[in-house]
């Protein structure tokens, strides 16, 4: 439906999976982005040097939200005591694209997360975070603070804020077509008359 509005903003489950397959979220983005640290984890470490900041987004955020990181691969962006405090704040999950670590405490808190990669290698020493609440990227799509997010096990889908309305409208269409549908379905609609239905006839 969003290549009806030019956008491309779905992702697959496939590239960002989730931890709660049979969940779904709904919510406005709260950002971040973080990137290499400079420094070398054990010199991190030594100095006490911690630059990942995801906690500053939570202190803004609004119950309902959604937290979307744009992180690294193979080290942890967001880990259990993150999922704790999100979860007090009220919002509804977190996508990463990049690794979490401490699935089995946010699973337990029912906190659902959808990311890239699982992995127990901390990104405290290892990562920045550069902006909260800016554009980031999921897997290539553009997604800013308060841009729709919708997840569930098939993947995920960003709607730029000022379409949201649209959006909206046009998949409240669509619903009431597949109902359609699924009537006629139900009444044994000849195949030539459901691609009728579907895509007008073709005389």
């Amino acid at each position: 439906m969003l290549d009806e509005f030019g956008v491309r903003g779905a992702i697959p489950a496939s590239r960002l999976g989730p931890s709660m397959p049979r969940e779904r979220i709904v919510g406005n983005a709260t950002t971040v982005r973080n990137v290499d640290q400079s420094r070398s984890a054990f010199a991190a470490v030594s100095d006490k040097d911690w630059r990942m900041a995801e906690i500053l987004a939570l202190r803004t955020a609004s119950p309902g939200d959604v937290l979307v990181i744009e992180g690294l691969a193979e080290v942890s962006n967001m880990g259990g005591l993150m999922a704790s405090v999100a979860k007090r704040q009220g919002l509804a999950g977190a996508i990463v694209d990049g690794g979490v670590r401490d699935l089995g405490r946010s699973r337990s808190l029912h906190f659902p997360v959808w990311s890239r990669d699982h992995t127990p290698i901390t990104g405290k020493w290892r990562s920045v975070t550069t902006e909260v609440n800016g554009t980031v990227r999921l897997c290539g799509v553009q997604v800013a603070a308060g841009d729709l997010i919708i997840a569930d096990e098939t993947g995920i889908c960003c709607i730029p804020r000022d379409l949201i309305d649209s959006v909206l409208e046009r998949a409240e269409q669509i619903a009431s077509s597949e109902i359609g549908f699924d009537a006629l379905l139900k009444a044994d609609e000849p195949v030539d008359g459901l691609i009728d239905y579907l895509y007008g006839k073709t005389d």
